[in-house]
């Protein structure tokens, strides 16, 4: 693979070896920085808030009990289409209008998505408009972690992330307590409410420097058939999504349908899904920024995702087959299962470390997104393999195959942390 060097570094203390407290905190509180991690939260609580209402939403609109796993599914599975879709045009985009542009589209759609959602009447409108809301989630990720990787320098980038990251974690919680507090329909508008109301702060946003610079050269920018037409890029893009696999079968599948499980595991009270997800989201919190100071302590993403990709794999091993009855345990597993996760932050940092300028948005918004994305063809073998092997040996074997394929793919990805973000991929 070829890489052209440009002159397009940050022009601020872009490569300050020895940043101090007061550098870092300066730096993170700049507009891009602090707008950016406020909507992924806006993000996070759209994308989740579904989990947490899957019940009493389908229940209202007349699904039955007998219904609900398989409904809830093809919902799920609509709006992780959407942000397949939505992670191709959005990174595409965002790499040849700019990264402004995805954030100011992106959050405009998902907010009226959001709205609208509080006024479904039917399944079949239900299901429209989350496949529209997973259209414009697709785009908040990828195009606040590519500028705000762009923005800061080289050396405490990763902190940034990992305030995005947390934030956007934050989202999912407060999704829970949102949709605690009022009706379903209530949650929904309020998503919308917010994403509207940070619509107007991103005014204030400027572009990064980097791609500002980058456009006055001669090269091709957002071009997709660029990750298919080098095999050694292909490669790394494809190690890169696989390594993100493992988050959303434990988020997709043993999180969201967390009640299915309960009741196949035993537990003594009925498992509230809201719950499940409030406490998994509580420790993901803790591991985005457990994982974050760590692979900037070690300078290093590979051995930190290591670590916590071994967590998650006890974890659920834990969660599937040894079982307890005891629910308030369970949601310690679900609330450990979440730490584990937190290596999200540094799956979607090296997304954007990887990739030259000019394909950076477009690997940084697809391949998060094509990971949520992989939920469709793991929720479709785990629902094959539940006729026949039951709920609990299903998830095992499809849990099992997405660590085995994720580490696999660790082994062979390489580390980004010292990398510098100044060139771009050439044809």
């Amino acid at each position: 693979m070829k890489q052209k060097d440009i002159d397009i570094r940050p022009t601020e203390g872009a490569l300050a070896e020895n940043a101090d407290s007061k550098y870092i905190i300066k730096h993170l509180l700049q507009v891009p920085v602090l707008v950016a991690a406020l909507g992924y939260l806006v993000d996070m609580y759209d994308l989740f808030l579904f989990s947490v209402v899957r019940v009493p939403s389908l229940l209202s609109l007349g699904t039955s009990q007998e219904r609900l796993l398989d409904d809830g599914i093809i919902l799920l599975n609509l709006q992780m289409a959407g942000l397949l879709i939505g992670g191709i045009f959005w990174g595409i985009l965002g790499d040849k209008r700019g990264r402004l542009s995805v954030l100011f589209g992106s959050i405009l759609i998902y907010s009226l998505a959001n709205i609208a959602n509080g006024f479904v009447t039917s399944f079949e409108q239900y299901a429209v408009l989350r496949f529209i809301a997973g259209v414009g989630l697709a785009g908040e990720l990828g195009a606040g972690i590519t500028l705000v990787a762009e923005v800061l320098p080289r050396k405490i980038r990763g902190y940034g992330t990992t305030l995005v990251a947390t934030m956007g974690v934050l989202g999912a919680v407060l999704a829970y307590f949102v949709a605690d507090l009022f009706a379903w329909r209530i949650s929904y508008f309020i998503g919308g409410g917010l994403g509207l109301l940070l619509l107007v702060l991103r005014m204030r946003i400027f572009e990064s420097g980097i791609f500002v610079k980058m456009k006055e050269k001669n090269v091709q920018r957002g071009n997709v058939l660029m990750l298919f037409n080098n095999k050694k890029r292909f490669l790394k893009y494809l190690k890169c999504i696989l390594v993100g696999l493992p988050i959303w079968f434990v988020v997709g599948i043993l999180i969201t349908f967390s009640p299915e499980f309960g009741k196949a595991l035993g537990i003594t009270e009925p498992v509230n899904a809201g719950k499940a997800v409030m406490f998994s989201f509580t420790g993901q919190v803790l591991g985005d920024l457990a994982s974050g100071f760590l692979s900037q302590y070690f300078q290093s993403r590979r051995k930190i995702i290591s670590v916590f990709m071994l967590i998650s794999f006890v974890m659920a091993a834990t969660y599937l087959l040894f079982p307890t009855k005891d629910i308030a345990v369970f949601y310690a597993i679900c609330a450990l299962l979440g730490f584990a996760n937190g290596y999200w932050t540094l799956f979607v940092t090296i997304a954007a470390e990887m990739f030259g300028t000019n394909l950076r948005a477009t690997v940084a918004t697809s391949a998060p997104n094509f990971v949520r994305g992989a939920i469709i063809p793991l929720t479709a073998v785990f629902i094959y393999l539940k006729m026949s092997w039951g709920i609990i040996y299903a998830a095992s074997a499809v849990g099992l195959l997405t660590f085995v394929i994720a580490l696999i793919a660790l082994k062979y990805l390489e580390e980004t942390f010292n990398k510098d973000l100044n060139y771009v991929e050439e044809n």
